[in-house]
């Protein structure tokens, strides 16, 4: 799912790749954040040996339909529930690392760990995708669920992990969530993953970059290019952690002198950036990095 930048960005805000399913909706009204104040318990980031992605690395997110496992690349990035242990023990024989993808900002009634959750846990549906609605990240419920997912993800043998909608403070949830919230969830979401071993990704949340820099691995985007916001992502690119960018336009696709032009822009600031299907299905891949 895409973040939103508060108040930058002039066009309509596009959802993309959330709850697993992959794709673009048309986003729930974000909520413009409180000028953020000092966080009085700023826990530091936990120190440790686990999977680093590398910048430059090529990579593949496919979150939906059968993987293709055919690609040579670095790392893939899939779902946590829907992949089994034996494909990512397939991947791992194959040289690649695996990133295990699962929202951690929304609840999902299809998901096998759904009825975990208490009723007053989520509130307002995600604009197009039914069955899904935004957290309280302020939740112990939540983050004990979270916890759990973060302890699957190792059990599994994932590499490392890519929560998503980790926004939700942007957008109209139903709850009273302010910048703070979400930077104390987004650490903490780290921290845990770091303290199992996982490597963790930040998934968009452009405004909170500069906070979580430091807690994170990498970043994934999407369509930081679509929407002039790649800048953002440069402290990333500074602390040599990767920044993987997933670009949906159909220009891309259909125009190879615009997919080339693409392509040198992200090579330009440090980004390793494919093109791919809005679903997320497998249907078709281009990277800058081939």
């Amino acid at each position: 799912m895409r973040s939103t930048l508060v108040p930058l960005l002039l066009c309509s805000l596009l959802l993309c790749a959330c709850g697993g399913g992959g794709g673009e909706s048309t986003a729930s009204t974000p909520q413009t954040p409180t000028t953020p104040t000092p966080d009085p318990q700023t826990p530091a980031p936990v120190t440790g040996d686990w999977y680093q992605p590398q910048v430059g690395d090529d990579w593949q997110i496919q979150l939906t339909g059968t993987v293709n496992t055919s690609y040579d690349v670095a790392l893939y990035d899939i779902d946590l529930f829907d992949s089994s242990t034996a494909l990512i023990q397939q991947l791992h024989q194959q040289g690649a690392r695996v990133i295990c993808y699962f929202s951690a900002g929304t609840f999902e009634d299809w998901r096998e760990d759904a009825s975990q959750f208490a009723t007053d846990d989520y509130g307002y549906e995600v604009d197009g995708w039914p069955g899904e609605y935004w957290l309280d990240i302020t939740s112990s419920t939540v983050q004990a669920v979270m916890q759990a997912r973060l302890e699957l993800a190792q059990t599994k043998g994932c590499d490392g992990v890519d929560p998503d909608n980790v926004d939700g403070y942007q957008h109209s949830t139903g709850f009273n969530l302010g910048y703070n919230d979400q930077l104390q969830y987004n650490r903490w979401l780290a921290n845990s993953a770091h303290e199992l071993g996982l490597s963790v990704g930040l998934k968009n949340d452009l405004n909170q970059v500069t906070d979580l820099v430091d807690y994170m691995d990498f970043a994934i985007n999407e369509q930081c290019f679509n929407y002039g916001e790649c800048d953002y992502l440069t402290p990333f690119v500074n602390a040599n952690k990767p920044v993987f960018n997933i670009e949906y336009n159909s220009q891309y696709v259909s125009d190879a002198s615009a997919r080339s032009e693409l392509c040198q822009q992200a090579a330009s600031a440090g980004l390793s950036t494919l093109v791919l299907p809005k679903k997320l299905n497998g249907n078709f891949r281009y990277s800058c990095q081939d």
